[in-house]
């Protein structure tokens, strides 16, 4: 069992941390909003620290899941950072979805520090966070990674090393650009039925079991026929992670058509007022025609 730290409690982060306890590691956990490092410790009896370098004094592994580049540089730098507090040995695993630039650049900084830095970001959800089942995509170096995996397990079901550092959120890139297109088409095929007149659930039955499948459509399709969107993966984070990727993208020279008019898409979403809406919620521009 392990010392650890986990900063940012948020709809994935608490749950995650929960289950680093669960495990039985020794965990104090940071958050924006004090009340809610208090409320997880209340309940899952670690410590809670006031600030990032508090929290991360003596740990072996300090893990990370806020909001975006910023976000993470501010709980890792500057006096009151993470970093300043970690000891020579310890290791970063960051499991926020940012910029490949933004983890190799923190990764070079911890380095100097002579401590190691894992970029991890994740798929799966609030639920695959709550249930231990998300999908854990990491970059660093092998020896970093070797220690982090075993730890990474209490709520993984898959965690995979795919590179150097930054390849996990190169990875992270990909998987996004995927979503983009199955939840549109999912949505144009729901519309489509719709209009069709045909019965959506009994539709998904027969076709989820064909070459049409997806998680999308096992684990989205009722909630879009429901019109119910007040769950799950927000349009706004959405689109910040399109925009990592369609920046990376120009990087590298790489044409991404679909994931850029999906992109359009999702901004049409928020201007409904759906920024809060989890992503499935495309098909609400539809049902507009």
């Amino acid at each position: 069992m392990a010392k650890l730290t986990f900063l940012g409690l948020g709809v994935m982060g608490y749950p995650m941390a929960g289950h680093l306890a669960r495990a039985g590691h020794e965990v104090t956990v940071y958050n924006r909003t004090a009340a809610k490092a208090e409320k997880w410790a209340a309940a899952h009896g670690g410590r809670h620290a006031a600030t990032p370098r508090e929290a991360a004094e003596g740990a072996e592994i300090v893990f990370a899941c806020v909001g975006n580049d910023d976000d993470l540089r501010s709980v890792c730098l500057g006096d009151d950072g993470a970093f300043a507090g970690m000891e020579a040995g310890a290791l970063f695993v960051d499991h926020t979805t940012v910029s490949a630039a933004v983890t190799r650049e923190l990764a070079a900084q911890a380095d100097a520090h002579g401590f190691g830095f894992v970029d991890a970001p994740v798929s799966g959800g609030q639920a695959g966070a709550e249930n231990g089942q998300l999908s854990v995509m990491c970059g660093g170096a092998q020896a970093h990674y070797d220690r982090a995996e075993p730890v990474i397990d209490a709520y993984a079901k898959i965690c995979k090393r795919l590179g150097e550092s930054g390849a996990g959120q190169l990875a992270k890139m990909a998987n996004q650009i995927a979503i983009a297109g199955l939840v549109q088409g999912l949505s144009e095929s729901l519309a489509f039925a719709d209009k069709a007149g045909l019965d959506g659930r009994a539709l998904v039955e027969v076709i989820s079991q064909g070459a049409a499948g997806s998680w999308q459509m096992v684990n989205r399709h009722s909630t879009m026929l429901d019109d119910h969107f007040e769950h799950g993966f927000a349009v706004d984070w959405m689109r910040k992670d399109l925009g990592i990727c369609l920046d990376a993208a120009d990087e590298l020279s790489v044409s991404l058509p679909v994931t850029a008019l999906v992109d359009q898409f999702y901004k049409e979403v928020q201007q409904m007022g759906g920024g809060r809406w989890d992503t499935s919620s495309l098909i609400k521009r539809l049902r507009k025609s």
